[in-house]
C-alpha cells in the first residue's frame, strides 16, 4: 500500500532537546510517512550539531546553511564570516540559505545589522543558485520590502512559519514565494485557517519548527517531526480534501523549492 509522503521544511532537530531520545524520535517520524526533514542552521555554535545529524542520516536530513535574526548581535560579522566560511567550502551540500530574514519581536536594536546580514545572505543564495528560508516575526512587510527594492532571489524561496494575513500572503506569493505552515494553523481562534482557504494549498509546504510551536493537542510541549501529520490534517480540513491530496500538494511544492526528489515509500 502507498502512503501519503510528508516533507518537514523547517525543523532544528539536532538541538540538544533531543539528546535523550533522538533515535525514537527519528523512528516516530519515518513511521508517520515523513520523508525527509531540512534542518536551518542558526549561528556557529549549531553548525557542528546540525552538519553531524545531516552526516548520520543523510537519506532524512538536509542541511541549509545561514545566520539567524535573532543571533545578529555585536559580533555579527564573525557569525557570519564563520558562516559563509562552511557555506562555501561545500556548496552543494546545502539545499538553502537559512534560516535568515528580521526579527522585530526581541530586540529591535540591530534591525540596520539584520537587514544588512539579510541582504548579503540572499546575495550567497543568487550566486549559489539556492533559495532562501526567510524568517519574518512582526517584519515581513519589511521583508518584502527589501525582497523588491533592495534584493531579488533568483530561486525564491519560503517564508517560514507565515502567520500574516491575506494581503501578506498574496504580495508574497506573487514574488513567486512559498508559504511555510506549521503547528499555528492547528491554535483555537487562530486567523489562519480563513487566510489560507482564500488562497488555496499550491502555494504551501508542510514545516514544524520543532522543537518549537507544536501543534494541537500537543501545544506547549516539545514539538517534532511526526506531529506534522496534524498540521497536514488540519489543511485537509480547511481545504475539504483527502490528506492525501495535501501530502501529495505540499510535497510536490517542497520538491520545488529544494529541487530534490523524494521517493514515494511503501
Amino acid at each position: 500500500m502507498i502512503r501519503p509522503v510528508l516533507i518537514d521544511t523547517h525543523a532544528h532537530l539536532y538541538e540538544d532537546v533531543y539528546a535523550e531520545d533522538r533515535a525514537d524520535m527519528i523512528l516516530r517520524m519515518q513511521s508517520a510517512g515523513v520523508a525527509k526533514a531540512y534542518l536551518p542552521n542558526v549561528d556557529e555554535t549549531t553548525i557542528e550539531p546540525l552538519l553531524n545529524l545531516c552526516e548520520n542520516y543523510p537519506e532524512i536530513f538536509v542541511p541549509m546553511m545561514g545566520l539567524h535574526p535573532c543571533s545578529v548581535k555585536e559580533n555579527w560579522k564573525a557569525s557570519i564570516a564563520m558562516i559563509e566560511k562552511v557555506l562555501f567550502s561545500n556548496p552543494s551540500r546545502y539545499a538553502a540559505i537559512g534560516e535568515i530574514g528580521l526579527d522585530y519581536y526581541w530586540d529591535k536594536s540591530f534591525i540596520p545589522m539584520q537587514q544588512e546580514a539579510m541582504i548579503l545572505q540572499a546575495q550567497w543564495a543568487n550566486e549559489l543558485n539556492l533559495p532562501v528560508i526567510l524568517h519574518s516575526r512582526n517584519s515581513m512587510d519589511d521583508i518584502i520590502l527589501l525582497l523588491k527594492k533592495k534584493i531579488k532571489v533568483t530561486r525564491t524561496g519560503i517564508f517560514h512559519c507565515f502567520t500574516g494575513s491575506l494581503e501578506q500572503a498574496q504580495r508574497i506569493i506573487d514574488m513567486g514565494y512559498y508559504l511555510g505552515i506549521g503547528g499555528v494553523v492547528t491554535f483555537k481562534n487562530a486567523h489562519l485557517p480563513e487566510v489560507l482557504k482564500a488562497i488555496g494549498p499550491e502555494h504551501l509546504v508542510l514545516e514544524t519548527d520543532a522543537p518549537y510551536l507544536s501543534p494541537t493537542p500537543y501545544r506547549g510541549k516539545r514539538n517534532e517531526s511526526s506531529y506534522i501529520t496534524y498540521v497536514a490534517a488540519k489543511l485537509a480540513e480547511i481545504f475539504e480534501i483527502p490528506f492525501s491530496k495535501i501530502a501529495e500538494i505540499t510535497t510536490q511544492n517542497a520538491q520545488k523549492v529544494f529541487n530534490q526528489t523524494v521517493l514515494t515509500t511503501e
